[in-house]
């Protein structure tokens, strides 16, 4: 079963489609990585899928319903949580404070508290930090926030835009390690990275996106071997 199947989609900005009739799914349970370098259009399609960039032609639909009139808080509801590419924290509240915020509303308020424990359990390093202010945190810690800010809603697909630019490689390790975990619990994972290699070691299948257009798709493993992947995007 697919919970996300997105179907012929163009979007873009002003006058321009970035993105051209891209196809994809996400079933349940599955990572699945969206692959290519800066400028493919990796975002626009996590904002078309969010509901932050209208849809210019195409469908999104998630457990077989169609979601493009639904608003960004209705699909965050309805289980699709974004840890965006610059994780757009609240730098002045506390690790607690910024969790807690994502999780005001019916069952994700409810269960809040174990959602809390669920993500210190993920990330250690958060629950020494849980009083001190995001701000202060190194990139990676605010990025283990930002991921637990999206946890906090209860989703079913967390998709993930860039999660590992401008990290050490260390934390980059930790932070996908974790990622693998909940997957493994049953979450559904689209990860949105330019870093090719990793995305393509860490997922189950993928699709790479070259100049706005879906060049290639497949298994990750397979894909790794690609000749078009191995020239473009790692150094032959």
């Amino acid at each position: 079963m697919s919970n996300l199947i997105v179907r012929g989609i163009s979007a873009g900005y002003g006058k321009v489609n970035v993105v051209r009739d891209v196809s994809l799914t996400v079933p349940e349970g599955r990572r699945i990585a969206l692959v290519g370098s800066n400028g493919a259009g990796k975002s626009t399609i996590v904002r078309t899928i969010n509901g932050l960039l209208a849809l210019r032609g195409g469908s999104v639909q998630w457990d077989g319903v169609p979601i493009e009139s639904m608003r960004v808080h209705q699909r965050t509801r309805a289980g699709i949580a974004t840890v965006p590419e610059g994780r757009l924290l609240f730098p002045d509240c506390t690790v607690t404070e910024n969790l807690v915020a994502a999780s005001t509303w019916g069952q994700p308020k409810i269960e809040r508290q174990r959602s809390i424990e669920v993500v210190f359990d993920l990330f250690s390093r958060l629950r020494e930090r849980s009083a001190q202010r995001v701000g202060t945190l190194s990139g990676g810690e605010q990025q283990m926030v930002a991921i637990g800010r999206a946890l906090m809603t209860r989703p079913r697909l967390l998709m993930l835009d860039e999660p590992s630019i401008g990290l050490a490689p260390k934390v980059v390790g930790e932070i996908f390690e974790a990622l693998g975990r909940l997957t493994g619990s049953g979450l559904s994972l689209l990860l949105v990275e330019q870093n090719v290699q990793l995305s393509l070691r860490s997922v189950d299948c993928a699709y790479v996106l070259r100049r706005g257009e879906l060049v290639l798709e497949g298994n990750a493993a397979d894909l790794l071997d690609h000749p078009f992947v191995r020239e473009a995007y790692l150094g032959g």
